[in-house]
Parts: C-alpha cells; sequence; structure tokens
C-alpha cells in the first residue's frame, strides 16, 4: 500500500504503534465463538454498507426486523437469517441476542428512531451498535446514558470516519513523539448549514443533522474532546467554525457546500509540533517531519535530502489487486467500525471511540451549530 519514498526519517516503526489497527483480517467463520445478533431495519443503507461486513465479524445473524414485512423476509434470506420479524419488542423476547445493530429513519417528526430502539435493545441484554445521527437532542443522548447505566450495556455509533484506515493512520501519525503536540487541524467538508429562518421546520434540519457528525466526530479522533465553537455563516449556507479542544490544539472546519461535484470531498491536516500530516480524498495520506533541504536558504540545490532531520512519507492504496483494503467497506470504516464493535462485545469491553460521550458530543455540536452564529459557544 506504500507509494512513494521515505528519506531517512528517524521514528519508531509504525507497525508497533499503539492504538495501530489490526492489520490482518479475520473472516466470520475464522471466529472461535460468534455473538448471536439481531438486526433492526432492512433498508438501503443496511443492505450496501452493513449487513455485508458480517463477513469479517464474529457475527451470527439470528433475525431480522422491519416494517415492511416482505422486505424484512428478503433481507433474511439474503444474508442468512434464521427469522425475521415485524415487530422488534417480539424479536428481541423471542431471540434474546447478545448485540443489536439497528439502522433505520426518522420518525414522523424528523427526530432519528435510535434512542428508544437503542433502550429496548439494552433493556432486552443487548449492547447496541446504531448507524448516525444518533439523536436529534441531548435529552435522547441522556435517555440513552441512563439506560446503558441502568443495565450494564452499552451503544456505539457508526462514527465511520473515525475508522476510515486514512484517518487512523493519521492519527496513529499524530500521536508519535516525533510529531509533538497538536498544534492546529483543519477540515474542509462540503455541508451546508440552514439559515435561521429554516431552523424552526425539523425536516429543513435533517441533512445537517444525518452529516454534521462526520467532520466532527473526524476532529473528535485527531483532537479529542471539544472546548468551544465559535460559527461564521455566509448568506448561502457555507460557513467557517473556529474551535477549540480541551488539549490546548485550535483547529478550523470549513462547511463548502459550493464545491464542484466530482471533486474530493474532504481534506484533513494535522500540524504538530516538528510536523503535520495530510488527508485527502479519504485515501492518500502524506507526512512530513523535520526541517526543510539541507544547506540552509539560498544555497540548497536538492530538495528531496533532508538529512536526518526529517522526510516525506506517502500512502495510497493500488487499487489492482484483489485485497480487502480496497474495497468501499473496508476504505470506508464500514468493516472496521463493525468488527471493533463485535470485538468489544466478545471481550465484554466499552467500544473506545464513538461511544455514548462522543455521542452526547456530537449531539452537542449539532445543538451548538443551530444556535445565532458570530459568538463563542463553549461545548
Amino acid at each position: 500500500m506504500t507509494g512513494g519514498g521515505a528519506v531517512r526519517i528517524v521514528r519508531p516503526p509504525l507497525s508497533a504503534a499503539k492504538g495501530a489497527a489490526d492489520v490482518k483480517v479475520t473472516y466470520n467463520e475464522q471466529y472461535e465463538r460468534h455473538l448471536k445478533t439481531c438486526f433492526i431495519g432492512c433498508g438501503g443503507h443496511a443492505c450496501r454498507n452493513i449487513y455485508p461486513t458480517f463477513q469479517y465479524a464474529p457475527v451470527d445473524l439470528a433475525a431480522v426486523c422491519d416494517l415492511d414485512a416482505a422486505r424484512a423476509a428478503h433481507m433474511a434470506r439474503q444474508f442468512g437469517a434464521r427469522a425475521h420479524y415485524t415487530d422488534h419488542r417480539e424479536m428481541l423476547d423471542r431471540e434474546r441476542p447478545e448485540v443489536v445493530f439497528i439502522v433505520t429513519n426518522y420518525d414522523k417528526d424528523a427526530k432519528p428512531r435510535y434512542p428508544q430502539l437503542a433502550c429496548d435493545a439494552m433493556r432486552a441484554g443487548a449492547h447496541v451498535w446504531i448507524e448516525k445521527p444518533p439523536a436529534g437532542c441531548l435529552a435522547d443522548v441522556e435517555m440513552m446514558m441512563e439506560t446503558s447505566r441502568k443495565t450494564g450495556k452499552w451503544v456505539m455509533c457508526g462514527f465511520k470516519k473515525m475508522f476510515f484506515p486514512a484517518n487512523v493512520r493519521a492519527h496513529l501519525l499524530s500521536r508519535q513523539e516525533w510529531f509533538g503536540a497538536i498544534r492546529t487541524i483543519t477540515a474542509r467538508y462540503p455541508q451546508h448549514l440552514p439559515g435561521p429562518e429554516e431552523r424552526d421546520d425539523p425536516w429543513k434540519l435533517v441533512g445537517f443533522l444525518d452529516h454534521i457528525g462526520h467532520p466532527h466526530s473526524l476532529l473528535r479522533l485527531l483532537g479529542g474532546p471539544l472546548e468551544s465553537i465559535y460559527v461564521e455563516r455566509q448568506r448561502d449556507g457555507a460557513a467557517v467554525s473556529a474551535l477549540r479542544f480541551k488539549n490546548g490544539a485550535v483547529g478550523t472546519l470549513h462547511l463548502c457546500p459550493g464545491i464542484g461535484g466530482g471533486s474530493p470531498l474532504e481534506h484533513t491536516e494535522i500540524v504538530g509540533e516538528h510536523g503535520n500530516v495530510i488527508v485527502e480524498n479519504n485515501i492518500r495520506v502524506y507526512c512530513y517531519s523535520g526541517g526543510g533541504p539541507e544547506g540552509g536558504y539560498g544555497v540548497a540545490g536538492d530538495f528531496t535530502d533532508t538529512g536526518e532531520r526529517g522526510g516525506a512519507q506517502f500512502w495510497e492504496p493500488e487499487f489492482s489487486l484483489g485485497q480487502l483494503y480496497n474495497k468501499g467497506l473496508f476504505l470506508l470504516g464500514y468493516a472496521p467500525e463493525v468488527i471493533s464493535f463485535c470485538k468489544h462485545a466478545l471481550a465484554g469491553t466499552p467500544p473506545e471511540k464513538a461511544d455514548l460521550e462522543c455521542i452526547w458530543e456530537m449531539t452537542r455540536i449539532y445543538e451548538a451549530y443551530l444556535q445565532p452564529t458570530g459568538k463563542v459557544i463553549k461545548i
């Protein structure tokens, strides 16, 4: 997966970096134990992106549920579930699963259905994975938190940006000793921020609620919890947010809904004390460390000669071999997040990323964006 070269870079091997993701994927049939699993939701996104990940996770799909009986029956046949239901409470009562996956839509009031469904599943004795957006208000998140405390079960959300291999690598690079403390983080994402006149209509906020968790969950992965946010909105919905993280780093998020349809959607950069890491289009990772070319200003003749002080590295998938790392299920984080959830469930340990604390912060940030622009809002 390496394209380009390194120039005498002095740093520890990245394969040994603490927190590195598994590089060898285990297939479903290779796991010694499987989790009895139920799935609520049989729509298009679930079919395209979540059910197929079970090829690589310790999942025993016992049953699926959807309000559309024909769709539930079809999904059960397609993905090997032993039963299908139209009532999720009946399914939970009969099947008593260890874990539950939930991928649903919005209710009649434009609110995500996840909080109540997740609470039902936790009370039935299951850990829960939910797709984003996890909730539309903090009260619903706090309901899930309270149910989690009472039942001892936990919830993980599908904030896939936290599991993109490119983003995980950027995070690991920025945590290397040579990188030093993070100073700034900048990100770009093509999201429209509804105007004040639209914010009383929940259906006009659905698109923003559905997507704003993407860039902010990535920023949380890279910079940790957020302390405050300041937003300036352009009249047509573009915006720039100034961010301060609790660790002292600062950052910006550029919401740019006017970019061309064929343009790479995202750009992320982390700057530390001794280097910077860039992620382009979610698949290209650039790492620059140390000083510039040897010789000093006015006399350096070779831009590649950065000596022992630093150098450049570049990663990009090759898109030629039939490797798993070339699949969208892996590049877009779907398989890694499902595998992570299942491994935590097998071990009986809460998730390290995309947990209820993270869900609370993402929902708090969503609410902050709906406040008048031009003032600092504490998170």
